[in-house]
């Protein structure tokens, strides 16, 4: 696991062409930030990863608390809530960050500020997740049992916070370049993945979960803008490695699932 300093101190340095107005990181104390738990059976790679929470709702993870974290007394009263935002480290991010990311949702050609972007790129690389609480382990330390999450596996967890519809929802909010969910793609099955569904003793679930993120096109933005019809591409899902084709022509892209092997 990473180390709380490699995690969040020192902070990162400005990039080229940021003037300080007032003043600097270097006059501000840094602060250590402890995680509080690790994300298990997450995600196991960053490619296929849903782009936000809650888009593949049948993804499932296990939140395991880190002593001295680790008390059932910290988690009294949260089974009475049904979803959680966490807050986390995107661990796998480079530290260097820039002021324009290009993000997915605009083709991954232009550019926008870090600030009006969910960029994984980011000065302290935080970031939040809502995710829905559907159990709590006490047995053997503490484990939250997660649903919908965008999270990869040993992902380091720094807070968690009850999410609240009535304060956390805005009715007339603006949703920028990103005002409605990205489309879905079809997706099909060959024959071969079929049958090693059927073959797999969490077929049904797992044939749920892959459609669930093959829908949400997890190709480069940048490949969705050129023919790659017979590129061949693979994401590692719970315990199989899933490859899989772009078909395009005439209408929508879509996604055509080529094999389904165990990792």
């Amino acid at each position: 696991m990473p180390t709380i300093a490699a995690l969040m101190s020192p902070l990162p340095p400005p990039v080229r062409g940021w003037h300080n107005v007032a003043m600097s990181t270097s006059q501000l104390s840094p602060f250590t930030l402890a995680p509080i738990g690790i994300i298990e059976d997450g995600y196991p790679d960053k490619f296929g990863v849903p782009r936000q929470p809650g888009l593949a709702p049948s993804a499932t993870a296990t939140l395991r608390l880190l002593p001295p974290f680790d008390h059932a007394d910290a988690v009294r009263g949260l089974e009475q809530f049904s979803h959680l935002w966490l807050t986390f480290v995107f661990h796998h991010s480079p530290e260097r960050w820039t002021p324009l990311v290009r993000p997915p949702r605009l083709g991954g050609n232009a550019k926008i500020g870090v600030f009006a972007s969910r960029a994984t790129h980011r000065p302290n690389r935080l970031g939040l997740s809502l995710v829905e609480l559907t159990a709590i382990e006490t047995q053997g330390g503490i484990k939250l049992l997660l649903r919908g999450h965008d999270l990869i596996d040993g992902t380091p967890i720094l807070d968690i916070k009850p999410y609240l519809p009535w304060a956390d929802h805005a009715d007339n909010a603006r949703a920028g370049f990103a005002p409605e969910p990205p489309p879905l793609r079809c997706v099909s099955f060959s024959d071969e993945a079929r049958q090693a569904l059927a073959e797999h003793p969490d077929g049904q679930p797992l044939a749920r979960l892959i459609e669930e993120v093959l829908a949400q096109d997890p190709r480069p933005a940048y490949h969705r803008t050129a023919d790659t019809s017979g590129r061949e591409y693979g994401v590692f899902l719970r315990d199989v490695n899933v490859r899989f084709r772009a078909l395009e022509g005439e209408g929508p892209v879509k996604i055509h699932v080529i094999s389904i092997a165990r990792r």
